[in-house]
């Protein structure tokens, strides 16, 4: 019997393909989680997209709780499990808030495409909102980097800093990164004996910690991602962007070319830091955690003292 309209899948709107997968999607969820900071309370925050699940992490420390929060965005085909090698120090320091973007797997869900620039915009702002959050440090990962530096560029008002980690949007995306996410993929199914030598060689921490691992494939199984990948940003987008801005770059990233934008970025953006970080590929804030973790606080602190501050393109 055909579909009804009323029962057929929306086009660019992300689902699961069972109940019985998502619920082993969020089993594998919640033992990444298990390495992390434990949330101080989940939530739920209705958009005009669709329900934006939240994680929050609270400081022990009661006067680290009224500083400006942390909110991070995490990369394609993830969700906010992925925070866990950051989620003890930047908590430690402010108030944590990870999201789980609608259209990937996780525990929002989707209602409409949210793909489009202005979408993606709005989509974030009523989150913020809805969380009651006016002044936010916005930390974002690969496509969580482009929706970070979208809002940098579209819905500014709530940023008091924007950090990008490898982020997409500054570049098309290219075939060699298609290429490393489809052999990365597929070298998950090795002997483990294999798993280390190919992890070093595809600059890819999934295959050597076991959760990780786990979540990235369960999840390639159970989730159908229905989005383009997003345009990147034009130089003249770029040039007028107004809120801090440190770009992290790893050294062998196959999603942008990291020497071009180290150069680019601070160029066009007044102010913008940007880095280069060694011996890693697509990850930094998990292949160099602690260094990643200690650098975005600083520059969070530096943006709060002088937000017109300005930065240096340079490797650590």
């Amino acid at each position: 019997m055909p579909e009804s309209a009323a029962t057929r899948p929306q086009a660019d709107v992300g689902r699961y393909v069972s109940d019985a997968w998502r619920e082993r999607y969020f089993v594998a969820c919640d033992a990444l989680y298990a390495l992390g900071a434990p949330a101080s309370r989940e939530q739920d925050v209705e958009t005009s997209y669709g329900t934006t699940h939240v994680y929050r992490y609270d400081p022990a420390d009661p006067a680290a709780r009224d500083r400006t929060p942390v909110v991070l965005v995490h990369g394609a085909g993830s969700c906010s499990a992925m925070w866990y090698p950051n989620t003890p120090a930047l908590s430690a320091e402010r108030p944590v808030y990870a999201l789980d973007t609608p259209g990937d797997p996780g525990r929002s869900v989707q209602r409409a495409p949210i793909h489009e620039p202005q979408r993606a915009a709005q989509w974030l702002d009523e989150s913020l909102a809805g969380l009651g959050l006016d002044r936010v440090h916005l930390v974002g990962s690969s496509y969580g980097g482009w929706l970070a530096l979208n809002q940098a560029h579209r819905r500014p008002d709530r940023l008091a800093s924007v950090t990008l980690l490898d982020p997409g949007g500054l570049e098309k995306v290219g075939l060699r990164f298609f290429v490393w996410i489809f052999a990365s993929l597929f070298a998950t199914f090795a002997p483990k004996a294999l798993r280390p030598r190919l992890a070093a060689w595809l600059e890819q921490p999934v295959l050597v910690v076991p959760e990780l691992r786990t979540m990235i494939r369960t999840g390639v199984r159970a989730y159908r991602i229905r989005r383009p990948a997003p345009l990147p940003l034009s130089d003249d987008e770029l040039a007028g962007i107004r809120t801090p801005l440190y770009l992290v770059l790893g050294r062998r990233s196959l999603l942008v070319h990291p020497q071009r934008q180290v150069e680019r970025v601070p160029r066009l953006v007044p102010g913008a830091r940007a880095e280069i970080v060694a011996d890693t590929g697509h990850g930094p804030q998990i292949d160099h955690a602690e260094e990643t973790n200690r650098r975005m606080l600083e520059f969070m602190d530096s943006a709060e003292r002088d937000p017109a501050g300005t930065g240096a393109g340079r490797k650590l």
